[in-house]
């Protein structure tokens, strides 16, 4: 799969932090049948790379990712576990080397014009926009669109189901991600009929 497939998946990608990898399976599910096939499992946690392994094996028609990939070392162990795409907040040299070299489709996370550019130095047009709201919003992508109408986005960062319209009516943006899905209280209840009608009107989202 291509970065350009993953962000055509569905119009959001669920920012997931789990704390219990006995949530990951049934969360991964509820989302998927919610529509929402694309999964980003934040290593924030000290379960991320087990919940990223049981998705991988259990519900294999899910889309699992590794988020908040900071380093070299974040990306093989990503890699390693079955993620199926990675997501960085920011992208170093060194960083989008690494990612690059699993082989697996990269989203890497820039908030400026001049770290856009240097990221298509590279042929790399996918892009994370992080953190979205505190960098500008859907008008600074919208600016961005004018010099830069080559780079597809997928913001993060700030957006709820109130602002993910706005922004996915703009013709650089192909999803977002958002955590507004998986509540934490929600998850922690294990309320995964919740968790699906909130997949479910992510899904009905239009691009």
């Amino acid at each position: 799969m291509k970065a350009e497939e993953l962000v055509d998946l569905a119009p959001v990608i669920p920012v997931v932090v789990l704390d219990d990898p006995d949530a990951a399976v049934p969360l991964a599910r509820a989302l998927l049948a919610g529509g929402l096939p694309a999964i980003e499992v934040t290593l924030r946690t000290q379960s991320a790379l087990e919940s990223i392994e049981r998705i991988a094996a259990e519900v294999p028609d899910a889309v699992v990712g590794a988020g908040t990939i900071v380093t070299p070392e974040d990306a093989e162990r990503a890699a390693g576990a079955g993620a199926r795409f990675l997501v960085s907040p920011g992208a170093t040299d060194t960083l989008r080397r690494a990612m690059n070299a699993t082989g697996l489709p990269f989203l890497p996370g820039v908030s400026s014009a001049s770290e856009a550019m240097a990221l298509l130095e590279h042929d790399v047009t996918v892009m994370k926009f992080f953190p979205a709201e505190q960098s500008g919003g859907a008008a600074c992508l919208k600016a961005l669109y004018g010099p830069l109408p080559q780079i597809t986005f997928c913001p993060t960062g700030g957006i709820t189901t109130d602002n993910a319209p706005k922004y996915l009516e703009l013709p650089n943006v192909a999803c977002v991600g958002g955590s507004w899905l998986t509540p934490s209280d929600v998850v922690r209840e294990g309320d995964w009929d919740r968790i699906e009608k909130l997949a479910k009107a992510a899904a009905a989202l239009a691009r």
